[in-house]
């Protein structure tokens, strides 16, 4: 399990699963045979959206600490009793595809690793506010 899949966990949401490939061959029709008709694709999977911010703002105020999760990566991690350390921000920069350049200026990886978590809670069923997305 990755770590942004932690993250999912933690807030409920279904990590994205792989949808199982037919092993089986293709039957390979004779003159005297008809193809046989191509089976329908299974419907989309639906999503069930999670509101984040609710949760998130519920654990905010439950913790001891002022930790505010709509501008840090840190106390969002925090708040999920993750590793917010920096060694563990870059695995998640890591996973998520961060820019090289931006890797080594600690402040630039978080702001875009803030941003890039919040957008794929978003895009895995999470109910994000949209002017955290902008």
């Amino acid at each position: 399990m990755g770590f942004f899949d932690t993250i999912l966990s933690k807030l409920g949401l279904a990590a994205a699963e792989a949808r199982p490939v037919s092993a089986a061959a293709p039957a390979v029709a004779t003159h005297a045979e008809a193809a046989p008709a191509p089976a329908s694709a299974p419907p989309p999977a639906q999503v069930t959206v999670v509101d984040v911010a609710a949760k998130l703002e519920s654990l905010a105020g439950a913790s001891s600490q002022k930790l505010n999760w709509k501008t840090s990566i840190v106390d969002l991690l925090k708040l999920l009793d993750l590793d917010s350390s920096l060694a563990a921000r870059k695995e998640l920069a890591g996973e998520l595809g961060c820019p090289h350049d931006l890797m080594g200026d600690s402040a630039q990886m978080n702001m875009w690793l803030h941003k890039m978590v919040l957008m794929k809670l978003a895009e895995n069923g999470g109910n994000i506010p949209k002017e955290l997305l902008d």
